[in-house]
């Protein structure tokens, strides 16, 4: 039995995967951040699912970080922008180095908790637009993380020659609810239906010819 932790965001991918590693009978605990992000809101589905499931999770305040950030419209004062996700304007919404950050705090976590696997749901379809989402960046990240500690730690993504689409379809496979999900930029009481993680999670939905359970503004 392999020990693993998630980097659980609340959205639909690391959800799937948080679900996928729960099948897999290894012992799974998850960790979740606060960094700042307009749509914390995410975070509030991540309690509420691990609570149902009895999963050890963890959720981290790194919220004060967001001052050394400036330009990113899911940290600043900046509006979300609209429109498909692989719109140039979509830039704005990356923050940057925040993967390396997190799964550097996500590693030293796994070191206490003797985990052997760290988790994250990066995918395809964030390769045009976020650098530390690409196959390169978890390549040498895993490379550091089996360097940096005594003990060797293994850093995966599971899902990084995937669409959304293709993800989703995983989790419907399994049954999954995914009204326990948040992918909205914005973090209203409703989803608006017209950033870029919406578009894209509306239209996996209809690749699979399925309906959204989230309510839309």
């Amino acid at each position: 039995m392999t020990k693993i932790l998630v980097v659980y965001s609340g959205g639909l991918d690391s959800f799937t995967l948080v679900n996928e590693a729960i099948r897999s009978e290894n012992e799974i605990l998850t960790l979740s951040f606060d960094y700042g992000q307009k749509h914390r809101k995410e975070l509030s589905f991540v309690e509420r699912f691990c609570l149902k499931e009895s999963i050890e999770y963890k959720i981290v305040d790194v919220s004060s970080i967001k001052e050394l950030f400036q330009g990113s419209s899911i940290t600043d004062e900046i509006d979300i922008p609209k429109g498909h996700y692989e719109d140039d304007s979509m830039k704005s919404t990356v923050v940057p180095n925040r993967n390396m950050i997190l799964i550097s705090l996500a590693l030293g976590y796994a070191v206490t908790k003797e985990v052997e696997e760290v988790w994250f749901g990066a995918h395809a379809g964030d390769h045009a637009i976020y650098p530390d989402c690409r196959p390169e960046f978890v390549e040498k990240m895993d490379a550091v993380a089996k360097i940096a500690n005594y003990s060797p730690i293994a850093v995966k993504a599971p899902y990084i020659s995937m669409s959304k689409s293709e993800i989703l379809a995983i989790g419907l496979e399994m049954k999954l609810d995914y009204s326990l999900t948040w992918t909205c930029y914005e973090g209203k009481d409703l989803a608006c239906g017209e950033c870029g993680a919406c578009h894209e999670r509306l239209e996996s939905f209809a690749a699979n010819n399925a309906i959204d359970p989230l309510e839309y503004l």
